[in-house]
Protein backbone atom coordinates (compact mmCIF):
# COMPACT_ATOMS: atom_id res chain seq x y z
CA UNK A 1 0.00 0.00 0.00
CA UNK A 2 2.65 2.58 0.99
CA UNK A 3 4.12 2.05 -2.73
CA UNK A 4 0.68 2.83 -4.03
CA UNK A 5 0.23 6.13 -2.35
CA UNK A 6 1.45 9.48 -4.47
CA UNK A 7 5.09 10.88 -3.90
CA UNK A 8 5.21 13.68 -2.11
CA UNK A 9 8.17 14.89 -2.65
CA UNK A 10 7.22 17.79 -5.47
CA UNK A 11 5.10 19.28 -2.01
CA UNK A 12 8.01 18.93 0.64
CA UNK A 13 10.57 20.63 -1.57
CA UNK A 14 8.84 23.47 -3.77
CA UNK A 15 7.23 26.57 -2.38
CA UNK A 16 6.12 27.59 -5.93
CA UNK A 17 4.85 24.42 -6.62
CA UNK A 18 2.35 24.20 -4.09
CA UNK A 19 1.41 27.76 -4.99
CA UNK A 20 0.77 26.49 -8.43
CA UNK A 21 -0.83 23.85 -7.07
CA UNK A 22 -3.66 25.36 -5.36
CA UNK A 23 -3.99 28.26 -8.04
CA UNK A 24 -4.97 25.71 -10.38
CA UNK A 25 -7.40 23.85 -8.03
CA UNK A 26 -9.04 26.63 -6.92
CA UNK A 27 -9.81 27.84 -10.76
CA UNK A 28 -10.58 24.52 -12.16
CA UNK A 29 -13.22 24.38 -9.31
CA UNK A 30 -14.86 27.63 -10.55
CA UNK A 31 -14.73 27.04 -13.95
CA UNK A 32 -16.17 23.09 -13.63
CA UNK A 33 -19.17 25.17 -12.53
CA UNK A 34 -19.00 26.69 -16.11
CA UNK A 35 -18.31 23.84 -17.84
CA UNK A 36 -21.74 22.15 -16.38
CA UNK A 37 -23.74 25.02 -16.71
CA UNK A 38 -23.52 26.60 -20.14
CA UNK A 39 -24.19 23.85 -21.79
CA UNK A 40 -27.01 22.97 -19.44
CA UNK A 41 -28.27 26.85 -19.98
CA UNK A 42 -27.79 26.76 -23.84
CA UNK A 43 -29.93 23.19 -24.25
CA UNK A 44 -32.42 24.77 -22.25
CA UNK A 45 -32.30 28.00 -24.54
CA UNK A 46 -32.05 25.90 -28.15
CA UNK A 47 -33.39 22.42 -27.02
CA UNK A 48 -30.31 20.63 -29.94
CA UNK A 49 -27.79 18.53 -28.80
CA UNK A 50 -26.29 20.10 -32.51
CA UNK A 51 -26.61 23.62 -30.57
CA UNK A 52 -24.51 21.97 -27.46
CA UNK A 53 -21.95 20.54 -29.30
CA UNK A 54 -21.03 23.84 -32.07
CA UNK A 55 -19.44 24.86 -28.11
CA UNK A 56 -16.74 22.63 -29.50
CA UNK A 57 -16.33 24.31 -32.67
CA UNK A 58 -16.57 27.90 -30.98
CA UNK A 59 -13.53 27.02 -28.99
CA UNK A 60 -11.50 25.60 -31.54
CA UNK A 61 -9.70 28.35 -33.79
CA UNK A 62 -9.59 30.60 -30.38
CA UNK A 63 -7.43 27.35 -28.84
CA UNK A 64 -5.34 26.60 -31.83
CA UNK A 65 -4.15 30.11 -32.68
CA UNK A 66 -3.63 31.51 -29.19
CA UNK A 67 -2.12 27.99 -27.52
CA UNK A 68 0.45 28.33 -30.13
CA UNK A 69 0.78 32.04 -29.06
CA UNK A 70 1.09 31.60 -25.72
CA UNK A 71 3.47 28.35 -26.03
CA UNK A 72 5.77 31.50 -28.06
CA UNK A 73 5.17 33.55 -25.25
CA UNK A 74 6.02 31.27 -22.45
CA UNK A 75 9.41 30.86 -23.65
CA UNK A 76 10.28 34.83 -24.22
CA UNK A 77 8.23 36.35 -21.22
CA UNK A 78 7.87 36.14 -17.63
CA UNK A 79 5.44 32.59 -17.28
CA UNK A 80 4.63 34.30 -13.66
CA UNK A 81 3.31 37.37 -15.16
CA UNK A 82 1.61 35.61 -18.31
CA UNK A 83 -0.14 33.10 -15.65
CA UNK A 84 -1.50 36.50 -13.46
CA UNK A 85 -2.95 38.24 -17.07
CA UNK A 86 -4.77 35.27 -18.31
CA UNK A 87 -6.74 34.57 -15.11
CA UNK A 88 -7.42 38.09 -14.71
CA UNK A 89 -9.45 38.02 -18.34
CA UNK A 90 -10.96 34.81 -17.40
CA UNK A 91 -12.39 36.78 -14.54
CA UNK A 92 -13.66 38.97 -16.86
CA UNK A 93 -15.65 36.74 -18.86
CA UNK A 94 -16.71 34.89 -16.18
CA UNK A 95 -18.57 37.93 -15.12
CA UNK A 96 -20.00 38.13 -18.53
CA UNK A 97 -21.75 35.28 -18.37
CA UNK A 98 -23.16 36.44 -14.79
CA UNK A 99 -24.42 39.52 -16.43
CA UNK A 100 -26.23 37.58 -19.34
CA UNK A 101 -27.67 35.09 -17.15
CA UNK A 102 -29.45 37.79 -14.91
CA UNK A 103 -31.08 39.38 -17.93
CA UNK A 104 -34.66 39.10 -18.26
CA UNK A 105 -34.54 36.86 -21.19
CA UNK A 106 -31.17 35.49 -21.42
CA UNK A 107 -29.53 35.81 -25.02
CA UNK A 108 -27.52 32.38 -26.65
CA UNK A 109 -24.75 34.62 -28.30
CA UNK A 110 -22.47 35.66 -25.40
CA UNK A 111 -22.34 31.96 -24.18
CA UNK A 112 -20.51 31.20 -27.46
CA UNK A 113 -18.61 34.50 -27.16
CA UNK A 114 -17.62 33.72 -23.87
CA UNK A 115 -16.68 30.04 -24.81
CA UNK A 116 -14.53 31.61 -27.22
CA UNK A 117 -12.61 34.07 -25.11
CA UNK A 118 -12.52 31.85 -22.26
CA UNK A 119 -10.69 29.12 -24.70
CA UNK A 120 -8.53 31.69 -25.86
CA UNK A 121 -7.24 32.92 -22.63
CA UNK A 122 -6.56 29.32 -21.86
CA UNK A 123 -4.56 29.08 -24.85
CA UNK A 124 -2.46 31.74 -23.56
CA UNK A 125 -2.17 30.10 -19.60
CA UNK A 126 -1.39 26.84 -19.64
CA UNK A 127 1.32 26.48 -21.28
CA UNK A 128 3.13 28.84 -19.24
CA UNK A 129 1.81 26.58 -16.26
CA UNK A 130 2.59 23.71 -17.91
CA UNK A 131 6.38 25.13 -18.71
CA UNK A 132 6.53 26.33 -14.82
CA UNK A 133 6.29 22.97 -13.80
CA UNK A 134 10.22 21.85 -14.83
CA UNK A 135 11.53 25.05 -13.33
CA UNK A 136 9.95 24.14 -10.08
CA UNK A 137 10.54 20.44 -9.46
CA UNK A 138 13.21 18.43 -9.51
CA UNK A 139 14.00 16.14 -13.00
CA UNK A 140 13.45 13.17 -10.89
CA UNK A 141 10.37 14.00 -9.30
CA UNK A 142 8.51 14.68 -12.50
CA UNK A 143 6.36 11.81 -12.37
CA UNK A 144 5.19 12.75 -9.44
CA UNK A 145 4.61 15.86 -10.11
CA UNK A 146 2.46 15.11 -13.11
CA UNK A 147 0.65 12.79 -10.70
CA UNK A 148 -0.15 15.95 -8.11
CA UNK A 149 -1.12 18.20 -10.97
CA UNK A 150 -3.73 15.73 -12.48
CA UNK A 151 -5.05 15.54 -9.32
CA UNK A 152 -5.62 18.93 -9.11
CA UNK A 153 -7.46 19.40 -12.30
CA UNK A 154 -9.63 15.88 -10.92
CA UNK A 155 -10.69 17.67 -7.64
CA UNK A 156 -11.73 20.76 -9.04
CA UNK A 157 -13.12 18.75 -12.08
CA UNK A 158 -15.42 16.37 -9.33
CA UNK A 159 -16.25 18.93 -6.86
CA UNK A 160 -17.38 21.67 -9.76
CA UNK A 161 -19.67 19.53 -11.75
CA UNK A 162 -21.15 18.15 -8.42
CA UNK A 163 -21.67 21.17 -6.58
CA UNK A 164 -22.75 23.09 -10.18
CA UNK A 165 -25.69 20.61 -11.03
CA UNK A 166 -27.09 20.83 -7.16
CA UNK A 167 -26.44 24.72 -7.44
CA UNK A 168 -28.15 24.71 -10.72
CA UNK A 169 -31.11 22.63 -9.83
CA UNK A 170 -31.56 24.75 -6.48
CA UNK A 171 -30.78 28.13 -7.15
CA UNK A 172 -29.84 29.38 -10.79
CA UNK A 173 -27.30 29.42 -13.68
CA UNK A 174 -26.49 32.83 -12.28
CA UNK A 175 -25.16 31.75 -8.95
CA UNK A 176 -23.00 29.08 -10.40
CA UNK A 177 -21.49 31.45 -12.89
CA UNK A 178 -20.99 33.38 -10.46
CA UNK A 179 -19.12 30.66 -8.36
CA UNK A 180 -16.53 30.47 -11.27
CA UNK A 181 -16.28 34.35 -10.93
CA UNK A 182 -15.10 34.15 -7.51
CA UNK A 183 -12.64 31.18 -8.09
CA UNK A 184 -10.84 33.27 -10.60
CA UNK A 185 -10.50 35.81 -7.91
CA UNK A 186 -9.16 33.42 -5.46
CA UNK A 187 -6.37 32.06 -7.87
CA UNK A 188 -5.20 35.50 -9.01
CA UNK A 189 -4.32 36.01 -5.52
CA UNK A 190 -2.68 32.23 -5.11
CA UNK A 191 -0.84 32.99 -8.06
CA UNK A 192 0.66 36.32 -7.24
CA UNK A 193 2.39 33.79 -4.10
CA UNK A 194 5.30 32.59 -7.22
CA UNK A 195 8.76 33.53 -7.40
CA UNK A 196 9.12 35.10 -10.80
CA UNK A 197 9.89 33.19 -13.58
CA UNK A 198 11.60 35.35 -16.58
CA UNK A 199 12.83 33.74 -19.49
CA UNK A 200 15.97 31.74 -20.12
CA UNK A 201 18.91 33.81 -21.71
CA UNK A 202 18.97 33.83 -25.37
CA UNK A 203 15.33 33.53 -25.34
CA UNK A 204 13.76 34.18 -28.96
CA UNK A 205 11.22 36.55 -29.52
CA UNK A 206 7.68 35.65 -30.48
CA UNK A 207 7.66 34.72 -34.21
CA UNK A 208 6.00 32.56 -36.42
CA UNK A 209 10.08 31.15 -37.15
CA UNK A 210 9.97 30.27 -33.48
CA UNK A 211 6.68 28.44 -33.17
CA UNK A 212 7.22 26.78 -36.67
CA UNK A 213 10.83 25.70 -35.03
CA UNK A 214 8.88 24.02 -31.89
CA UNK A 215 6.29 22.43 -34.40
CA UNK A 216 8.90 21.38 -36.62
CA UNK A 217 10.56 19.51 -33.63
CA UNK A 218 7.49 17.65 -32.49
CA UNK A 219 7.54 16.41 -36.26
CA UNK A 220 10.85 14.97 -36.15
CA UNK A 221 10.19 13.04 -32.79
CA UNK A 222 7.66 10.73 -33.88
CA UNK A 223 7.03 9.26 -30.86
CA UNK A 224 6.44 12.98 -28.91
CA UNK A 225 3.77 13.06 -32.16
CA UNK A 226 2.66 9.56 -31.17
CA UNK A 227 1.11 10.76 -27.84
CA UNK A 228 -0.46 13.83 -29.26
CA UNK A 229 -2.10 11.65 -31.84
CA UNK A 230 -3.57 8.81 -29.46
CA UNK A 231 -4.72 11.69 -27.09
CA UNK A 232 -6.38 13.37 -30.17
CA UNK A 233 -8.37 10.41 -30.66
CA UNK A 234 -9.22 9.83 -27.44
CA UNK A 235 -10.67 12.96 -26.55
CA UNK A 236 -12.34 13.03 -29.80
CA UNK A 237 -14.05 9.99 -29.77
CA UNK A 238 -14.62 8.95 -26.26
CA UNK A 239 -15.30 12.21 -24.54
CA UNK A 240 -18.99 12.75 -25.07
CA UNK A 241 -19.66 15.52 -22.48
CA UNK A 242 -22.09 17.48 -24.94
CA UNK A 243 -24.21 14.62 -24.50
CA UNK A 244 -24.89 14.33 -20.79
CA UNK A 245 -27.62 16.60 -20.35
CA UNK A 246 -29.38 14.16 -23.09
CA UNK A 247 -27.99 11.02 -22.16
CA UNK A 248 -29.62 12.23 -17.73
CA UNK A 249 -32.75 12.84 -19.34
CA UNK A 250 -32.97 9.65 -21.22
CA UNK A 251 -32.10 7.93 -18.09
CA UNK A 252 -34.79 10.18 -16.04
CA UNK A 253 -32.11 11.53 -13.80
CA UNK A 254 -31.69 14.90 -14.73
CA UNK A 255 -30.54 15.44 -11.01
CA UNK A 256 -27.41 13.09 -12.14
CA UNK A 257 -26.30 15.25 -14.49
CA UNK A 258 -22.99 16.61 -12.07
CA UNK A 259 -22.29 13.29 -11.69
CA UNK A 260 -22.02 12.70 -15.08
CA UNK A 261 -19.83 15.28 -15.34
CA UNK A 262 -18.13 13.98 -12.14
CA UNK A 263 -17.43 10.41 -13.26
CA UNK A 264 -14.32 11.10 -15.63
CA UNK A 265 -12.40 13.16 -13.25
CA UNK A 266 -13.30 11.00 -10.33
CA UNK A 267 -11.94 7.85 -11.97
CA UNK A 268 -8.95 9.71 -12.58
CA UNK A 269 -8.61 10.89 -8.91
CA UNK A 270 -8.38 7.29 -7.33
CA UNK A 271 -5.55 6.78 -9.96
CA UNK A 272 -3.62 10.00 -9.14
CA UNK A 273 -4.30 8.92 -5.70
CA UNK A 274 -2.98 5.41 -6.10
CA UNK A 275 0.19 6.96 -8.53
CA UNK A 276 3.51 5.64 -6.35
CA UNK A 277 3.83 2.68 -9.27
CA UNK A 278 4.02 5.08 -12.35
CA UNK A 279 7.93 5.95 -11.24
CA UNK A 280 8.83 2.51 -11.67
CA UNK A 281 7.18 2.35 -15.20
CA UNK A 282 9.71 3.50 -17.67
CA UNK A 283 8.26 2.14 -21.20
CA UNK A 284 5.87 5.32 -21.29
CA UNK A 285 4.68 4.88 -24.51
CA UNK A 286 3.47 1.80 -24.27
CA UNK A 287 1.67 2.77 -21.38
CA UNK A 288 -0.30 5.30 -23.20
CA UNK A 289 -1.29 3.43 -25.82
CA UNK A 290 -2.76 0.45 -23.46
CA UNK A 291 -4.71 3.07 -21.39
CA UNK A 292 -6.15 5.17 -24.49
CA UNK A 293 -7.35 1.70 -25.65
CA UNK A 294 -8.93 1.06 -22.17
CA UNK A 295 -10.46 4.81 -22.19
CA UNK A 296 -12.31 3.81 -25.48
CA UNK A 297 -13.24 0.22 -24.41
CA UNK A 298 -15.05 1.97 -21.23
CA UNK A 299 -16.59 4.21 -23.02
CA UNK A 300 -18.41 2.17 -25.35
CA UNK A 301 -19.41 0.21 -22.12
CA UNK A 302 -21.32 3.52 -20.81
CA UNK A 303 -22.92 3.56 -24.13
CA UNK A 304 -24.15 0.13 -24.12
CA UNK A 305 -25.28 0.10 -20.51
CA UNK A 306 -27.35 3.48 -20.91
CA UNK A 307 -29.58 0.78 -22.49
CA UNK A 308 -30.44 -1.05 -19.68
CA UNK A 309 -32.17 2.77 -18.16
CA UNK A 310 -29.80 2.62 -15.19
CA UNK A 311 -27.61 5.05 -14.12
CA UNK A 312 -24.87 3.55 -11.71
CA UNK A 313 -23.67 0.91 -14.83
CA UNK A 314 -22.93 4.33 -16.89
CA UNK A 315 -21.53 6.41 -13.97
CA UNK A 316 -19.25 3.65 -13.19
CA UNK A 317 -17.91 3.11 -16.90
CA UNK A 318 -17.39 6.53 -17.08
CA UNK A 319 -15.55 6.33 -14.31
CA UNK A 320 -13.00 3.48 -15.24
CA UNK A 321 -12.67 5.46 -19.11
CA UNK A 322 -11.39 8.67 -16.42
CA UNK A 323 -8.98 6.60 -14.93
CA UNK A 324 -7.44 4.69 -17.84
CA UNK A 325 -7.36 8.49 -19.36
CA UNK A 326 -5.56 9.35 -16.34
CA UNK A 327 -2.80 6.79 -16.45
CA UNK A 328 -2.51 8.04 -20.09
CA UNK A 329 -1.85 11.22 -19.05
CA UNK A 330 0.65 10.78 -16.29
CA UNK A 331 2.81 8.74 -18.83
CA UNK A 332 2.23 11.70 -21.74
CA UNK A 333 3.27 14.21 -19.35
CA UNK A 334 6.08 12.07 -18.10
CA UNK A 335 7.45 11.83 -21.24
CA UNK A 336 7.25 15.19 -22.27
CA UNK A 337 8.38 16.85 -19.07
CA UNK A 338 11.50 14.71 -19.13
CA UNK A 339 12.57 14.39 -22.78
CA UNK A 340 11.82 18.06 -24.44
CA UNK A 341 14.75 20.98 -24.12
CA UNK A 342 13.62 23.70 -21.41
CA UNK A 343 14.49 25.84 -24.61
CA UNK A 344 11.34 24.47 -26.30
CA UNK A 345 9.17 23.46 -23.68
CA UNK A 346 6.62 26.50 -23.54
CA UNK A 347 6.71 26.35 -27.27
CA UNK A 348 6.14 22.19 -27.34
CA UNK A 349 3.09 22.78 -24.33
CA UNK A 350 1.11 24.76 -26.43
CA UNK A 351 0.87 21.83 -29.01
CA UNK A 352 0.32 19.57 -26.08
CA UNK A 353 -2.14 22.02 -25.49
CA UNK A 354 -3.80 21.36 -28.99
CA UNK A 355 -3.68 17.83 -28.51
CA UNK A 356 -5.41 17.34 -24.86
CA UNK A 357 -7.95 20.24 -25.13
CA UNK A 358 -8.43 20.54 -29.18
CA UNK A 359 -9.54 17.12 -29.42
CA UNK A 360 -12.51 17.73 -26.54
CA UNK A 361 -13.94 20.77 -28.61
CA UNK A 362 -13.87 18.61 -32.35
CA UNK A 363 -15.55 15.66 -30.10
CA UNK A 364 -18.34 17.38 -28.87
CA UNK A 365 -19.27 18.55 -32.46
CA UNK A 366 -18.79 14.70 -33.44
CA UNK A 367 -20.59 13.33 -30.57
CA UNK A 368 -23.47 15.86 -31.59
CA UNK A 369 -23.98 15.12 -34.72
CA UNK A 370 -23.68 11.66 -34.59
CA UNK A 371 -26.67 12.10 -31.99
CA UNK A 372 -28.38 13.87 -34.30
CA UNK A 373 -28.16 11.76 -36.85
CA UNK A 374 -28.85 8.33 -34.81
CA UNK A 375 -29.26 8.87 -31.21
CA UNK A 376 -27.52 9.68 -28.12
CA UNK A 377 -26.87 6.06 -27.01
CA UNK A 378 -25.61 5.47 -30.26
CA UNK A 379 -23.08 7.99 -30.33
CA UNK A 380 -21.24 7.21 -27.15
CA UNK A 381 -21.02 3.40 -27.97
CA UNK A 382 -19.68 4.07 -31.44
CA UNK A 383 -16.98 6.98 -30.47
CA UNK A 384 -15.91 4.41 -28.26
CA UNK A 385 -15.45 1.78 -30.72
CA UNK A 386 -14.17 4.10 -33.09
CA UNK A 387 -11.58 5.22 -30.26
CA UNK A 388 -10.13 1.75 -30.57
CA UNK A 389 -9.52 1.73 -34.24
CA UNK A 390 -7.64 5.16 -34.23
CA UNK A 391 -6.00 4.16 -31.63
CA UNK A 392 -4.75 0.50 -32.75
CA UNK A 393 -3.99 2.23 -36.16
CA UNK A 394 -2.16 4.89 -35.13
CA UNK A 395 0.29 2.32 -33.80
CA UNK A 396 0.68 0.88 -36.87
CA UNK A 397 2.12 4.16 -38.31
CA UNK A 398 4.25 5.16 -35.47
CA UNK A 399 5.98 2.36 -33.93
CA UNK A 400 8.42 4.37 -32.24
CA UNK A 401 6.10 5.41 -29.69
CA UNK A 402 6.02 1.47 -28.74
CA UNK A 403 9.25 1.31 -28.11
CA UNK A 404 10.44 4.38 -26.11
CA UNK A 405 11.85 3.86 -23.00
CA UNK A 406 12.92 7.01 -20.99
CA UNK A 407 15.91 4.97 -19.22
CA UNK A 408 17.85 5.10 -23.45
CA UNK A 409 15.97 7.54 -25.23
CA UNK A 410 18.91 9.84 -26.17
CA UNK A 411 15.84 13.03 -25.89
CA UNK A 412 15.54 11.73 -22.63
CA UNK A 413 19.54 11.75 -21.54
CA UNK A 414 20.10 14.93 -22.95
CA UNK A 415 17.72 16.76 -21.58
CA UNK A 416 18.77 14.85 -17.92
CA UNK A 417 22.47 16.15 -18.75
CA UNK A 418 21.00 19.45 -19.12
CA UNK A 419 19.42 19.74 -15.97
CA UNK A 420 22.16 17.97 -14.37
CA UNK A 421 24.77 20.96 -15.30
CA UNK A 422 22.27 23.50 -14.58
CA UNK A 423 21.24 22.55 -10.62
Amino acid sequence: MPALLPDLAPWRTSPDFRALWWAGAVATLGRGFTAVTLPFQLAQLTGSPLAVGLIGVVQLVPLALFGLVGGALADAVDQRRLVLWAEAGLACVAGLLVVNAVLPVPLVWPLYAAAALASALTGLQQPAMSALVPRVVAHAQLSAAAAWSALRWQLGAVLGPSLAGLVVAWADVGTAYAVNLLGCGLALLLARRLSPSPARPGARRVSPRGIAEGAGYAWRRKELLGTYLVDLAVTFFAFPMALFPFLAEDLGATWALGLMYAALPAGSAVVSLTSGWTARVHRHGRAVVWAALGTGAATAGAGWAAGSGLLWPVLLLLAVAGGFDMVSGVFRHTLWDQSVPDALRGRLAGIELLSYAGGPQLGQVRAGAMADLTSVRASVWAGGLLCVGAVGLLVLCLPRLLGYDARTDRHARAVREERAAGA
